[in-house]
């Protein structure tokens, strides 16, 4: 547990510290964000806002990540190391993307090719190494099963499959919590509560792991590294957190896509870990139904030529429809919560019907 806390507390501290300090060097360089023509009347007194501010997520994680082991003495894991890697390269697409948004002063940075290929070398590399490194159980930190709240043993991908599906679903997450990036604090907000609870399903799951040195307990689980799962996912909870207190509503900088694609791959990452890939579509529901919206505005605009919805992405339907950008966030913030506790109580409510029955 101590580990836990140290890397939450120390990736909090630096966030909420290291932010402003990105809010004046950008400021002073002028990375200032660009708004999307659909919403400048009601988003017009945010352009210049500084942007990249992902940064400071990325960097409070690794610290607070880095110092916890330092502090603990805990050997460094292939299942965290893959899982900060894979966030780091997805980040380095997204403030690549910034970067050009800035120079070009429009709201349009890498072209969709570009930032396709940045993503299928991060999760090729990721998905290759996922499934190799077993430890001495022979466990690795991905498995080529699909799963839900553990593997789906009947289902599986086999190596290549594997790689196929892990490009589609951290592709997927990062763009799906790049959808959901357009009002101050919705994303970080969100991804904190789903970071939060998968710092809970990581430490359940190592409460209740297979290779305990007292031995398999009923309804344990086979997942590699879960101690060092729970880590990145508290320090990156906390980063989050340190960086709303930023973000938030009026927004003074903005995580821009340096922060949305590297969460979204983080959130793809510790579902592979943590063999829970399916589960994580019940807990990001918010992210899910941001990213669906934009798939059927573009299906049924392309069939009738009639938008289904105001705008999408699904926030800026309800801001167009007249509500208040707080009430908007608010409220999916809300749903958010009920997303994440009911991912829970199904993870908890598995554990409790394979512990009564193998007992």
């Amino acid at each position: 547990m101590k580990p836990i806390l140290v890397a939450a507390a120390v990736s909090l501290v630096v966030s909420i510290l290291f932010t402003p300090y990105l809010i004046r060097v950008f400021s002073r360089q002028g990375f200032g964000q660009e708004i999307r023509e659909e919403v400048q009347s009601q988003h017009a007194a945010k352009r210049g806002t500084p942007t990249m501010g992902g940064v400071a997520i990325l960097v409070a994680m690794w610290v607070g990540y880095l110092v916890s082991h330092l502090m603990g003495g805990d050997p460094m894991t292939a299942s965290g190391l893959l899982v900060l890697g894979l966030t780091t390269a997805l980040g380095i697409v997204g403030f690549l993307d910034d970067f050009i948004k800035i120079r070009k002063q429009r709201n349009l940075g890498l072209n969709k090719t570009a930032k396709l290929v940045g993503q299928l070398i991060a999760s090729v590399l990721f998905a290759i190494l996922a499934i190799r490194f077993a430890n001495s159980n022979g466990v690795t930190p991905a498995s080529v099963e699909l799963s839900f709240l553990r593997d789906i043993t009947v289902i599986s991908f086999g190596a290549i499959g594997f790689v196929i599906f892990a490009y589609v679903a951290i592709s997927g997450w990062s763009n799906a919590v790049n959808f959901t990036d357009g009002m101050d604090g919705l994303a970080g907000g969100t991804a904190a509560m789903v970071l939060a609870t998968y710092v809970l399903i990581s430490f359940w799951q190592l409460r209740n792991d297979c290779f305990a040195p007292s031995g398999p307990m009923p309804g344990c689980y086979t997942v590699r590294d879960p101690l060092d799962i729970a880590v990145v996912a508290a320090a990156a909870m906390a980063a989050c957190v340190g960086f709303l207190w930023w973000n938030a509503a009026p927004a003074k900088i903005f995580m821009g896509d340096t922060g949305s694609l590297a969460l979204g791959g983080l959130l793809a990452g510790l579902s592979m870990v943590t063999r829970t890939e399916l589960l994580m579509i019940v807990i990001g529901g918010v992210f899910v139904v941001e990213a669906l919206s934009v798939v059927l505005q573009i299906v049924v605009f392309r069939s009738t030529r009639r938008r289904l919805f105001r705008m999408a992405p699904f926030h800026h339907h309800f801001e167009l429809a007249g509500w208040a950008e707080t009430t908007v966030i608010i409220r999916f913030w809300v749903l958010a919560g009920i997303s994440c506790m009911f991912g829970v109580g199904l993870f908890y409510a598995d554990w409790l019907e394979k512990a009564m029955i193998l007992k």
